[in-house]
């Protein structure tokens, strides 16, 4: 329900199809499976530029010329390494708990370095000040979020490494090795196509946020909360888990059945803007076929079981729940594109905040000059008010 002068309008459970504001970021045009950043189709930009390319251009609007890549590839660079402040308190952040929440130690911890650098409220600050603190925020999220896991596991923090791109420099940080090319480029494919997909609920929560005039960090970390969730970034490693629950091509009919007869999602597939597949979850099908062709004989079954699944789960949703159009999405294949790269699970989630993070920052910094608060109504359900207050 919505207000239009004093009166309200009804609208669609989770503001589906809602228009909510302006942007000229990107969209995603659903009926089509198309997407884009700016003017250019991400799907394109995933195969043909790098990921500090498109991070350029979600900064300053424009893809950058070739004086222009060094110098802010080196700005990121620098940006990476944590902040004093936060390393002495990184590993009681990552310890913890009984149970290891990446996500939640990534609040926690960009909440400590917002105030460490005394963020201001977006509407006090100056345009200038709001893109460095954006930058900042991009660049130290992969190095915090891989310090966290290390930690974890019992492994002390990597510092960044200069010489290497945002997509190397995250496969170094996370598995401590020499990033292969083939994963590096793999991964960078993967960061690219993920920066941002429209009025998410992740990327609405941060632009509710900002709206309020909040500081960039109260809004990203609103963000992270928002996307912690297993219907949106929290699926690749369960999508990875259902592999392993069907287990053998013969089983993938029955379990398949089963879940739907259950009312269960199936993890992998389905969106709530695609009406057809998935375009990114098609650019990582491609890529893991790629991976495939230098994995071992356990990585040329997991796709081959992978692309297997996809076309069972496909058939049958398509024969059980005709018209509905339910297709592969991106955590389907992303979860196996990072298991190929040596990504583990427990970092699948993480590894999808580290290009999103990008997106968020570009969508808290577009409004930043409105002064209008986002305040919807909500229809009151409960008892018929006033009633008299009872006696103690």
């Amino acid at each position: 329900m919505a207000v239009v002068g004093n009166e309200r309008i009804d609208v669609p459970r989770g503001l589906k199809g809602v228009v909510v504001t302006d942007t000229e970021l990107g969209d995603v045009r659903g009926a089509e499976g198309f997407y884009h950043y700016r003017q250019y189709s991400a799907i394109e930009l995933a195969g043909t530029r790098s990921f500090e390319d498109v991070w350029f251009l979600f900064v300053h609007g424009r893809l950058p010329t070739a004086e222009e890549q060094a110098p802010f590839a080196a700005e990121i660079a620098r940006l990476r390494v944590l902040p004093e402040e936060l390393r002495p308190v990184l590993r009681s952040i990552a310890l913890a708990g009984d149970r290891f929440d990446p996500l939640a130690g990534l609040r926690t911890a960009l909440s400590l370095v917002g105030a460490a650098r005394n963020l201001p409220p977006l509407w006090e600050s100056a345009p200038p000040r709001r893109a460095a603190d954006a930058m900042l925020i991009g660049a130290v999220t992969p190095t915090i979020l891989a310090a966290l896991h290390r930690i974890r596991a019992g492994a002390e923090p990597l510092e960044p490494r200069a010489d290497l791109c945002t997509a190397a420099n995250w496969l170094h940080l996370v598995t401590g090795r020499e990033p292969e090319p083939v994963q590096v480029a793999a991964i960078e494919r993967y960061l690219i196509a993920t920066v941002d997909h429209g009025f998410n609920a992740s990327t609405f929560t941060a632009r509710v946020i900002a709206s309020s005039g909040a500081d960039l960090v109260s809004a990203v970390a609103g963000a992270i909360g928002a996307f912690s969730g297993p219907l949106h970034g929290g699926a690749p490693d369960r999508a990875l888990e259902a592999l392993d629950e069907i287990g053998s091509p013969e089983r993938i009919d029955a379990w398949v059945r089963a879940r739907i007869g259950a009312g269960e999602r199936i993890m992998g597939f389905g969106h709530a803007v695609y009406r057809t597949e998935d375009p990114r979850a098609v650019m990582l099908a491609a890529i893991a076929a790629e991976l495939a062709e230098q994995a071992d004989a356990q990585g040329v079954e997991l796709v081959e079981f992978a692309a297997a699944v996809h076309r069972r789960v496909t058939g049958i949703l398509a024969e059980l729940k005709p018209g509905r159009e339910l297709h592969v999405n991106v955590e389907f294949y992303a979860g196996v594109v990072m298991q190929l790269c040596g990504i583990p699970r427990s970092m699948f989630t993480p590894t999808f905040a580290v290009s999103r993070v990008i997106g968020w920052c570009a969508n808290i910094l577009e409004p930043a000059e409105d002064t209008k608060i986002i305040r919807p109504s909500a229809r009151y359900t409960g008892p018929q008010p006033p009633q008299p207050v009872p006696g103690a």
